[in-house]
Order: structure tokens, then sequence, then C-alpha cells
């Protein structure tokens, strides 16, 4: 099947929440991305709703549209009846001027095939012997049912959805047209797809609200006609039994909404415990008005449904009721490849989530799967990541941190904003004189050291790193560090022992000044043998100087 949804890569960042509202799981998870599995998606558009990053697209079928209209070719609107919710205020007059002036032909509402479709449900219940008939309108439950629960088939109707009736009909009175439907469903598309060409094309509402105000086109909010119409109600939930007699003997009717629903209903029908009934299945919440591609109305069902009702009328359109045999669409078995894991699998995936017994299978859905051994199956198939565990993935953290503190060489300590102790390593204990973490943990800071550094850091949100610091009462220098964490709530403070290396400095000091010292007395004896070296020479020379002079005398006297 094509893949109607696309993904944004970038905007597709970890949360989750996609998985966590599939309800056939139909994601696969890969470097923490997201992606549809197009075999397995059946197009409720639960994704592209609960999107918080837009991640999810639509694949839009504009661009073929507009195609279309610049070619020449005739091309018909096949209008979805939930337009009156989309467009309040608008009937079908205004929606079609508006459409006329983007270039379409003609425009008629989706009801009219409607009408087709619950008049053939009515015979159906009325000439065939059948237990169960499971309304066939929409294309999501029909993937739901083909897919997930293909033992049920014989119970989903074999009628063409409104859309394709009406789409026939159209092409029946204008065989030379194209056919274009517009409404709120993504899955809409993927029907026409597999059409054999009834539709040409789909568009959501708000691919055309987009397109009317690119080009400045309003919908006329004029009075609305509002003929006797009540097929106008089927996208509402209960709609088609609105326009249904309800009356063939012996069968109950009931109207079922949302995929959750959808789903314990054809669990109560696969069980055997529900018979001789109809049962109009809706896949949104609210059906149809409530549908993923509603635009600015999305999410607004009480006024949806006023809105619906407001313009339905109390009979059938009048129509021309094809013969059965042309309303007949066959439904079969789509089905993909999902292997299961033996039981041993299971459990060695369950003990690679540190789930090793029982009550470790919190089964909290956080990854998006109702219980671990759903998740461990899901990561055999490839659909799912180890680190999607949201309990394992805080244990492995804690046990992570918890290793940090524990085997980190340098005393730490981590305080509150109120600077009590919340944790503290056995360096920390060492240093501290302490012999267990409970003699410390929850006290102040103040306890074992001075916490102005820490105020100080609290107060301005900004580090402090290698304070120089002695600690008297514990004969200590250790160079501090302390850092604000977990956005300020947290203060990491680290002491770096290094009274050692003070001791080393001082003692290098020491051994400096009495080397000063020494030399210093060495130059002063040495100064003062020079002094006394000078002073015996200083004698000697007179005492030589006078008895030459006196030699000097004698010689010359003879």
């Amino acid at each position: 099947m094509p893949n109607c949804l696309t993904l944004k890569k970038s905007n597709c960042k970890n949360c989750h929440k996609c998985i966590r509202n599939c309800p056939v799981k139909s994601i696969r998870f890969s470097a923490g991305q997201a992606h549809i599995i197009p075999d397995e998606c059946i197009l409720c558009g639960n994704c592209l709703v609960v999107c918080p990053q837009n991640a999810k697209q639509i694949v839009s079928e504009l661009e073929k549209v507009q195609v279309m209209l610049r070619s020449g070719e005739k091309v018909i609107v096949s209008l979805a009846p939930s337009f009156a919710a989309n467009y309040r205020g608008a009937g079908i007059e205004g929606m079609k001027e508006a459409l006329m002036k983007l270039g379409f032909a003609d425009v008629e509402e989706t009801a009219v095939g409607a009408t087709m479709v619950k008049r053939e449900y009515e015979r159906i219940l009325e000439q065939e012997d059948r237990d169960i008939v499971i309304s066939s309108c929409c294309h999501t439950v029909n993937l739901l049912i083909r897919k997930y629960y293909p033992q049920l088939l014989r119970y989903l109707a074999d009628v063409r959805t409104p859309m394709q009736a009406h789409c026939v009909d159209i092409k029946r009175r204008h065989p030379e047209a194209k056919c274009v439907f517009i409404g709120p469903c993504v899955a809409k598309k993927d029907e026409a797809e597999g059409s054999g060409g009834i539709v040409d094309a789909v568009l959501t509402f708000e691919e055309l609200t987009g397109w009317l105000k690119a080009e400045g086109i309003t919908v006329s909010q004029a009075a609305r006609e509002n003929e006797e119409t009540r097929a106008r109600f089927f996208p509402t939930t209960g709609g088609i039994l609105k326009t249904m007699a309800c009356d063939a003997p012996g069968y109950t009717y009931m109207a079922i909404d949302g995929i959750e629903n959808c789903k314990s209903a054809l669990r109560d029908i696969e069980s055997g415990s529900v018979h001789h009934c109809f049962v109009e299945m809706s896949a949104c919440v609210g059906s149809c008005i409530g549908g993923p591609a509603m635009g600015e109305r999305k999410g607004s069902p009480v006024g949806d449904y006023l809105a619906i009702a407001e313009y339905a009328g109390k009979k059938d359109f009048p129509v021309m009721q094809p013969d059965p045999a042309s309303m007949r669409e066959v439904y079969t078995p789509i089905s993909f490849d999902a292997p299961v894991p033996d039981e041993a699998t299971i459990e060695d995936i369950l003990g690679k989530m540190e789930k090793h017994k029982p009550e470790d299978e919190l089964n909290c859905g956080m990854c998006g799967y109702n219980t671990c051994r759903e998740k461990a199956v899901a990561i055999y198939q490839g659909k799912a990541e180890v680190s999607m565990c949201l309990p394992y993935l805080m244990e492995r953290s804690e046990s992570f941190s918890a290793d940090i503190v524990k085997n980190i060489p340098s005393p730490l300590l981590v305080l509150n904003d109120r600077l009590e102790i919340q944790q503290v390593n056995v360096a920390a204990l060492r240093m501290l004189k302490l012999y267990t973490p409970s003699d410390i943990l929850g006290d102040q800071i103040d306890r074992v050291l001075d916490p102005s550094v820490c105020q100080k850091v609290l107060s301005t949100g900004l580090g402090v790193f290698n304070q120089h610091m002695y600690l008297a009462e514990y004969g200590r220098f250790v160079k501090q560090t302390v850092v604000p964490i977990e956005h300020g709530r947290l203060l990491l403070c680290i002491l770096h022992d290094v009274t050692e290396e003070e001791n080393i400095r001082q003692r290098r000091e020491e051994i400096q000044q009495e080397t000063a010292e020494v030399a210093d007395k060495v130059v002063a004896k040495q100064m003062r043998i020079v002094q006394e070296i000078a002073s015996l020479l200083g004698e000697t020379a007179a005492e030589t100087k006078v008895a030459l002079t006196k030699l000097k005398e004698s010689i010359r006297d003879e």
C-alpha cells in the first residue's frame, strides 16, 4: 500500500508519543526516530494528530489536482458531508461557488453516495440471511479488519464506501470527468489509490483551506438551502443508523466509534458472543467530524455535531439506486510478515532491559507498548529499541551516576538548593572522617565545610573553580570547585586534595630558606677570611718595605 504519511526526520526526536497513540503499533524506531510501517498501518492518523513537533505529514495531492485543472479536464468534486462542520455556516452552494473559482467544473455532496450505501445496507439486512453486518464506510476500519482480524471479513459488508459509490455515479453521468474527493480523512487517499480509477485524487480539508487562502477565495456564509437530506448525518457517530430504518426483524443496531472501541467490539465478535446485529464502526472518535485532517475545527465535537445536525434533513437524497452487483466491493485479507519470537528469545530480550524477574516487568506503557513482553516482541521484530524503556534508562542513568560518584578519586558532594547534602562519595567520607553516608546525608554543608562558596554559586548561578583553601579541622589543603547542575537545583562540590602538593611546596620553601641562610653564612665567612688575609698581607708588605729600605740605605752608606 502507498505511504500516505511522511516523516520530517529533523523534527522527530525520541518522544515516542506516536507509538503510544498508535492502535496497531505500526511504527518502527531507529536511531531514536519514528518510521511508519506502511504494510501494518491502518491510516487512522493518530500519529499525525498527537505529534508535538509536527513531524508527520500527509502526502499532498494538491499539485496533481492543479495539473488536472490546468490541463482543461472536467474535474468534479465529491465533497464529504463533514464540510458543514469544518466550514461553519457554509452550505453546498457556498462551497460550490468557492471551488468553482479554483477551476472545478462542479461540486456534489458525497452524501449522495451515502444514501445509496445505506439503502444497500437495508437491503442486505432485509433480504440476506446474515448473522452480523459491519459497516464498510470507514476505510480505516476496513484496513483494521483486513490486516488484524481477517477471520471476521465475512461480517464486513461487501459494499462500496460512500466516496466510491458517489464517484461511480458521477462518472456514470459524466463519463469524461475526473473525480476528486475532499474530506477530513487520511485513509481516503489510500482508498482512492486502490479504487481502480474510480477516484482520481483526494484532498483533505486542510489542503483545501490552504489553497483557498493562497488564492484569496472566501467561502460564502450566506443562508443555506436545506433540502431534506438526512445522509448528511453520516460523518457523526451513529449517523449511518440515523439514516436507516433500523427495523430489520431480529437485528440489534449499534454504533461504535474510536479505534480502541472498534478493536474491543471485534474481539467480542471474534469470541462468538455477539450475534444478529448491525454494527456501525468509525475509526475516529465522533466519526468523520473527528477526522485527523479536519483543519481549524479539529477537536470541537459538540459544535461540529450541532453544525451537521443543523444542516441535515429528515429524508433521503433523491437518487437512482444502483443494482446490488454494482454496489458490491470484495474486501480481501492483507497479510504482512511479523515474525514471533519463542519464549527463550523473549526472556533474553527482557534480560537486556534488566527485567530478570516478573516483578521487574512494570508494564508502565511509557515506551508505547502495553506490556514489557509486547515491547520485547517489537524489539525482536526490529520495530523498537531497548533504550525506549524509561525505567531501564532511569536505572542505567542512576547506576551510571552512582558509579561515577562512587569511584571518582576526588571527594565529591551533591547539595540541593537548601545546601543540604544529597550525595557523598567514599573519598569525601575519608577526608571528612566519616564512616557511612548516613552520617552526613541531609545535613547542612556548614557542618563540614565553609558554606560561603556554595552560597555564592547558588546566588549567582556561576561556578567557582579551583579555589584554594585550608580545612583546619581536617588538616587538609584543597582546591574547591562548586558548579550548579540540574538548572541550578543542585550543586556539585568537588574537593581536590592538594595537601601533599602543599606539603611539598612548603618543604621546598623551607629548603630554599635554609639554603639561602647557609649561603649567607658561607659568604659572610668568606668575607671575613678575605679581610683577615688582606690584613696579614698588609702587615707583611709594610715590614718588607721597612727591611728593604734599611738594606738600601746600608748599601748606599758603604
